[in-house]
């Protein structure tokens, strides 16, 4: 035949081929098998379960799909090469070289049904099983033929790997689980990318026949099968590996799912819709947290709760989170998340206050500052244990938590501009509808959270920068200010040691391990807290009912701190290294009552010294007396004779004296020596100021009374009366507020403990009157 005649008959068969090459590709693109992330027979998209990972990847919690699936995603690169290979093998060793059907095999497979009259092999490559996970069939020649078209089209859109990945993540493991990362969790307790030998192989046989082979009901069954394949792999791995393998038994763990950090793990699957979230929690940290909460928690009193944050510095990657204190007992209101709830901070915003203080030139580290029943247009402030101090510093408000000169430094401050700071901070308050900052805000009148809260004490330790709980190690760093890096390091000196003073005393707990740490307690013993920062961790703890029921007797000192410096003795037992204060950080000595640096050692204007931090090297004096018209230093004159003269008696040659004196809201609270050092000498007789008596004077007791209980044992009621006084009048008895009256209204007192008793009257001017009486 010539040339002519055989390229004529080639054509003639080339136009049909083509022919049906085009109608396949166009049945390809009108019948597409399913994709890769979905399941035709459902007609929805089969989402992974959703898994909570730590920052090693070990799980922490998990949530199964829409169908109640646990199919934990992973990709080739996290699964052990062992079961990759043995998968391979076992199920289709030349899987990399066929186009999705091995000719060869289905042919074996033919042979064999033929032969023995039963299926002895299906001869289907990993890319049909794939096509069957994404389109069920029955099995039927049909179901096997459309199957062997769809694997065609699979590998003609997908690359190996994608197809290879699918099956790891989809392949039936028995039960509720699907995918390799599932099973490896779900029986053996660890990641896929660390399986054994013999735990590889199991798994690579399992999805033959889930239900049959499962490892939990049917290890014998589920052991030959591993050892058959563990046979093949003859050459794929040492002989001694395999031998070891044959006798390493087969286990499985009781399908349960983990839970560290649950709330954690439940806020960010509410957040998030991705397959795998890594957090920044280290697992045997959050372990350690947890079981210490637990073990407190069990000696409180049913339905309270407990949480805690800790976060790691400088860049605040949250290393455990623990929400609730006990998440299986719902008498302790498991489910609700106090690392995020609103609460009142009690007094863990004092240090704020003050830092704010430093910053704006009010105060330096031991100013003075009044710690008396005092009125604030209105607002009447008093302390925990309703008793009160007289004159402290700073540094003594701050570690012994007063909440008189807290306030006071507030007045100064402005509510609007500490709100505005916190605020600035990331530190955001939540206040009542309709209401403004106010004085009240530095007692806990308004609401944050312990998460916010964590994050803001971080400045105390990043030179005054605050940085935002990071839960996602890929979450950018959110850094505000604060304080000024001044600022922060003299407020977490006075937390850490109580200040120059009390340095090297080792009366804090937290001095002794570099641990900067405060209290506070809410209204109504409703919330307890206690917050710490050193160099590597700022932790956070809350104590109360989530419920808001109050706990008496329940209050940071003696609920919250001992968890709080129990945590860090357990994270950060590492002794702290020494800091040096920035440049903006100076000592000096400072005089009291002025405040002020002293000028010498001879200072006549040092009543008393005392050592102080100070910021940019001032000294802001004490704040204005309000009786004294602001004025602390006055003068007199004194006769030869050394007694005081006024302008009706004076006489030639008398000197003039400048003096100080101590704020008068002070005076009652000063023992006689200090107030000698200060008092003017007697008046000489010759003035009629020496005839003037004391404004206020207590009427219904004397000084030195003697009172009896009465015949039926009843104890002595009294009516008192401050003759004298204006304004407010503040009742105290053995130092601390008994009650508080108008001026000249009569108090009845009712002495129930017998003994010696001072009783003192103090007028809003801060006249006052001290006297002691006896109850026998």
């Amino acid at each position: 035949m010539s040339v002519q005649g055989r390229l004529y008959r080639l054509s003639r068969l080339a136009a049909p081929l083509c022919l049906l090459c085009l109608l396949l590709l166009a049945l390809d693109q009108l019948f597409p098998p399913p994709p890769l992330t979905a399941r035709a027979a459902s007609g929805k998209a089969a989402p992974f379960a959703q898994v909570v990972l730590a920052r090693d990847g070990s799980l922490l919690r998990a949530f199964p799909d829409e169908r109640h699936i646990w199919r934990y995603p992973v990709s080739l690169s996290d699964v052990s090469p062992l079961y990759l290979q043995a998968l391979i093998t076992y199920e289709d060793r030349y899987f990399y070289a066929h186009p999705g059907v091995n000719p060869a095999a289905l042919c074996r497979a033919a042979w064999q049904w033929l032969s023995s009259h039963r299926i002895v092999s299906g001869g289907s490559t990993l890319t049909m099983q794939v096509a069957r996970l994404l389109e069920p069939h029955p099995r039927t020649l049909a179901g096997k033929l459309r199957q062997m078209l769809r694997a065609l089209q699979l590998e003609r859109r997908h690359s190996k790997d994608e197809i290879l990945g699918y099956y790891l993540n989809h392949a039936p493991m028995g039960g509720v689980l699907e995918g390799v990362e599932a099973a490896s969790r779900g029986y053996f307790g660890k990641p896929s990318r660390q399986l054994s030998h013999a735990e590889a192989a199991l798994l690579a046989v399992l999805p033959q026949s889930p239900s049959r082979l499962r490892p939990d009901r049917y290890r014998e069954r589920a052991q030959r099968a591993r050892d058959k394949l563990l046979a093949r792999m003859a050459g794929c791995w040492p002989a001694a590996s395999i031998r070891e393998a044959e006798t390493e038994p087969v286990y499985a763990l009781q399908l349960s799912s983990p839970l560290r950090a649950p709330l954690l793990a439940e806020r960010l699957h509410r957040e998030s819709a991705a397959g795998r979230i890594r957090t920044t929690i280290d697992m045997q940290m959050q372990a350690t947290v947890e079981e210490l909460v637990l073990s407190r928690v069990q000696q409180l009193p049913p339905r309270v709760s407990m949480a805690a944050l800790v976060m790691a510095l400088p860049g605040g990657e949250v290393r455990a989170y623990v929400g609730s204190a006990d998440f299986a007992d719902q008498n302790r209101f498991s489910h609700v998340d106090m690392v995020r709830a609103r609460r009142s901070p009690g007094s863990t915003l004092k240090p704020f206050l003050y830092g704010m203080a430093l910053d704006d030139g009010l105060i330096h580290s031991e100013s003075l500052l009044a710690d008396v029943p005092r009125s604030f247009g209105g607002y009447q402030p008093g302390n925990f244990q309703q008793s009160f101090n007289g004159p402290v510093s700073v540094s003594e408000a701050l570690t012994r938590s007063l909440n008189v000169p807290a306030v006071e430094v507030l007045d100064r401050l402005g509510p609007a501009r500490f709100a505005a700071g916190l605020r600035q901070g990331g530190l955001r308050l939540t206040l009542p509808d309709g209401a403004e900052p106010n004085l009240a805000l530095i007692l806990g009148g308004a609401a944050t959270s312990l998460e916010e809260l964590t994050g803001a004490y971080s400045a105390l330790a990043r030179d005054g920068v605050a940085l935002k709980p990071r839960l996602l190690p890929d979450a950018p760093p959110v850094e505000r200010r604060m304080l000024s890096a001044g600022a922060a390091y003299i407020i977490r000196d006075i937390l850490e040691s109580g200040g120059v003073m009390d340095k090297g005393l080792g009366t804090r707990p937290g001095a002794r391990q570099g641990v900067a740490w405060k209290t506070g307690t809410s209204f109504g013993f409703r919330d307890a807290w206690s917050i710490g920062v050193s160099d590597s961790y700022c932790i956070g703890v809350w104590v109360g009912r989530p419920d808001g029921t109050p706990n008496p007797g329940f209050f940071g000192a003696n609920v919250a701190a001992p968890l709080l410096l129990d945590l860090f003795h357990a994270l950060d037992p590492a002794p702290p290294a020494p800091r040096r204060p920035p440049p903006t950080v100076s000592r000096a000595e400072i005089c009291w009552p002025l405040g002020l640096v002293a000028a010498g050692p001879k200072d006549p204007a040092c009543i008393e010294r005392r050592s102080a931090w100070l910021l940019h090297n001032t000294a802001p004096p004490t704040f204005p007396d309000p009786l004294y018209q602001g004025r602390l230093r006055f003068s007199y004159y004194v006769s030869a004779a050394g007694l005081r003269l006024g302008p009706d008696c004076g006489e030639a040659g008398m000197r003039l004296v400048q003096a100080l004196r101590w704020p008068a809201l002070l005076e009652p609270w000063l023992a006689p020596e200090r107030r000698h050092k200060t008092m003017p000498p007697p008046w000489d007789p010759r003035c009629s100021e020496a005839e003037s008596g004391q404004a206020l004077v207590i009427s219904g007791l004397h000084d030195g009374t003697v009172l009896r209980r009465a015949g039926d044992g009843a104890a002595p009621l009294v009516e008192l009366r401050a003759r004298g006084a204006s304004g407010e009048v503040f009742w105290l008895l053995d130092g601390k507020l008994a009650a508080q009256t108008e001026a000249d209204a009569a108090w009845l007192l009712r002495f129930t403990e017998t003994g010696p008793h001072v009783l003192t009257a103090v007028s809003g001017q801060g006249a006052f009157q001290r006297i002691s009486v006896v109850v026998q």
